[in-house]
């Protein structure tokens, strides 16, 4: 890896880690997810960077996935669990990151649970760890706590404008997992909850990216694909980006939904906790190189 991407990856891990902290601290109850979302977005490039993805503002039993649609007059409920998952590029180079606020006192224990499972993670980091020696530290960890790692939710590698580049790092001893974590740019990010431990598909998809191969497409949704591709390239947007394109919402959501059927567009369904339980996140993205392990985002 060279010096110059380190050096983007560590600018972007600085910003990312800023706007975090900065969005912990100002969430709180009866606040518009919307405001939260257009916060998150702006101080990223107020800081120098790009958002890597539409910022997770994923509350309770949604784990993820959820990002403010325009209008939206969600707030954040009393006593509600909040993920805030971020993510900044530069110039492509990607960190990754979330934190989890409670405004219950119930759930401290949860997020200590998570919030400690990364610490553990991050603490045997080494080049050449197997993925699933990751896993058998976040899940025991958390187990000590009475509550479950989310199976079906998993870290992952990160490439140049890629933010889920192939390879998954387990939540859980997954004895299929015995790749080893070589040179490159991994996210560490523990999920637990007092439900079931899986997340299923929710109906709504908030979270949409671009595929490169297109079929023939009208004039709106050409215009579209055409903005998307020139700003994102694949990675990840929300219909509020590109609400300036289009003289009606519906027109621009129309668009959205012609695009998915043609099959040029992916979308992102929120992910629900299977039994309902409170889910909390905490994520770091790191660095191995030249047998050295960075935190990008710490």
């Amino acid at each position: 890896m060279s010096d110059e991407a380190i050096d983007k990856l560590i600018k972007a891990g600085r910003i990312a880690k800023t706007v975090r902290e900065e969005a912990a601290r100002i969430v709180k109850p009866g606040m518009k997810l919307y405001d939260l979302a257009e916060h998150v977005e702006k101080r990223i490039k107020e800081l120098g960077g790009e958002p890597a993805f539409p910022t997770n503002l994923s509350i309770n039993e949604v784990a993820a996935h959820y990002t403010p649609l325009i209008g939206d007059k969600l707030t954040v409920p009393d006593n509600a669990v909040i993920k805030i998952d971020i993510g900044v590029h530069v110039d492509g180079y990607i960190a990754d990151t979330a934190t989890t606020v409670s405004f219950n006192p119930v759930y401290e224990s949860l997020l200590e649970a998570t919030r400690k499972a990364l610490e553990s993670a991050l603490a045997i980091l080494k080049p050449g760890i197997r993925a699933k020696d990751i896993g058998y530290v976040i899940e025991s960890t958390i187990e000590r706590y009475g509550y479950k790692p989310i199976k079906n939710l998993t870290g992952h590698s990160i490439d140049r404008y890629i933010i889920h580049s192939g390879k998954s790092i387990p939540n859980f001893n997954d004895i299929f997992s015995r790749w080893k974590l070589e040179d490159g740019v991994y996210a560490i990010e523990p999920f637990a909850t007092n439900g079931v431990g899986l997340v299923k598909e929710g109906d709504i998809a908030t979270i949409y990216s671009i595929r490169k191969k297109r079929g023939r497409l009208t004039i709106y949704e050409k215009k579209l694909f055409d903005r998307i591709w020139s700003e994102r390239r694949t990675l990840p947007f929300c219909e509020r980006w590109y609400k300036d394109l289009f003289s009606s919402v519906d027109g621009l959501r129309n668009t959205i939904k012609m695009l998915e059927r043609h099959g040029v567009l992916i979308s992102y369904p929120i992910l629900i906790e299977r039994g309902g339980g409170v889910v909390a996140q905490f994520e770091h993205t790191i660095i191995i190189s030249n047998d050295e392990v960075i935190v990008t985002t710490l």
